[in-house]
């Protein structure tokens, strides 16, 4: 039986009743629960095997919530709040006393975002408490588009997933800090540094920290298909060290034609980075389940949402 269900009712009881409800969002699904119920936070870390030092994102359903949750917002959090939310933007704030540790990992901050998609903002509207929601998925492995692939990775293990069909931006959002009040880019993600930086000017990413991140998705390796995967500047050129492998190609614009290649997929026929991004983690899906020996995944320009792409495939090749 299907755990599918497009019934937002249901999936308020199941919250309420300190369960869990993979929800749709713009950039991926999340894995939600009750931000204040300990039995509920401790469910998304067992059931995605999630290590308890990775901090959650916390979902609020407008930004006047904030003021509840958060006890100090620098002025280029402000700026960037009102260019970005509801969107795939996710602020990292100091945190007043009602936030559990668990959900920040002991951390006096945390991360916080308005999602924008109007399945998960009228279920916001609709509870009396915000949700942490990390990635729908077993932690390290390939973050879920779409309510099917929550199925296939959760369905002994959650009542619910509230079907909001295929997620429009299709990579996590982009995590920004604040040290002394100036931001950093933590996880690059579904908002380009471009647009940001026309906001709030010049700034740093520190995207990568193994033990105690200050965020999600600072890991070196996430994102990640069973199937070993390289990520090639010349695909023609990788093909040839895999020569006599079952081969997959992850490719940006343009199919690659060589008898080794057994399945392969096109993100963006017209090379749209956007349509891209949102292709992405369905596509990787698609081919680990070819039984392949290797899938070679094309790099793509390192501009715009193409550097979030790079992020994604290098992580997913480490």
């Amino acid at each position: 039986m299907s755990i599918i269900s497009k019934d937002i009712s249901k999936a308020i009881s199941v919250l309420e009743a300190e369960g869990l409800v993979a929800i749709p969002t713009e950039t991926v699904y999340g894995l939600a629960g009750n931000i204040f119920s300990e039995k509920a936070i401790n469910s998304i870390f067992e059931t995605k095997q999630r290590p308890f030092f990775n901090p959650l994102i916390v979902h609020i359903p407008n930004i006047y919530y904030l003021d509840k949750i958060v006890s100090h917002i620098p002025e280029k959090a402000k700026l960037l709040a009102d260019a970005f939310w509801p969107g795939p933007i996710t602020l990292v704030l100091k945190k007043k006393s009602v936030i559990p540790d668990l959900i920040t990992a002991g951390k006096d901050t945390v991360a916080v975002r308005i999602p924008n998609h109007p399945t998960t903002l009228e279920l916001l509207k609709r509870l009396d408490f915000p949700l942490a929601a990390p990635s729908a998925n077993p932690f390290n492995r390939i973050s879920p588009t779409t309510a099917k692939h929550v199925e296939d990775y959760f369905k002994n293990d959650i009542k619910m997933v509230l079907d909001g069909g295929a997620c429009k931006s299709g990579i996590e959002s982009t995590i920004i800090g604040f040290e002394n009040e100036e931001p950093i880019i933590y996880r690059l993600g579904s908002t380009p540094i471009e647009a940001i930086e026309k906001v709030v000017g010049k700034i740093e990413i520190k995207n990568k920290k193994e033990s105690s991140p200050n965020a999600p998705g600072m890991l070196a390796r996430h994102y990640a298909p069973k199937t070993k995967t390289i990520l090639s500047d010349n695909i023609l050129e990788s093909i040839k060290e895999y020569l006599g492998h079952r081969i997959g190609i992850l490719a940006f614009q343009n199919k690659v034609k060589h008898e080794d290649v057994k399945f392969q997929i096109v993100l963006s026929e017209s090379a749209d980075m956007s349509e891209a991004a949102s292709n992405l983690y369905d596509a990787l899906h698609q081919l680990d389940k070819k039984d392949l020996d290797i899938i070679i995944a094309k790099r793509f320009p390192n501009q715009n949402i193409g550097k979030s792409i790079n992020d994604r495939l290098e992580r997913a090749t480490k």
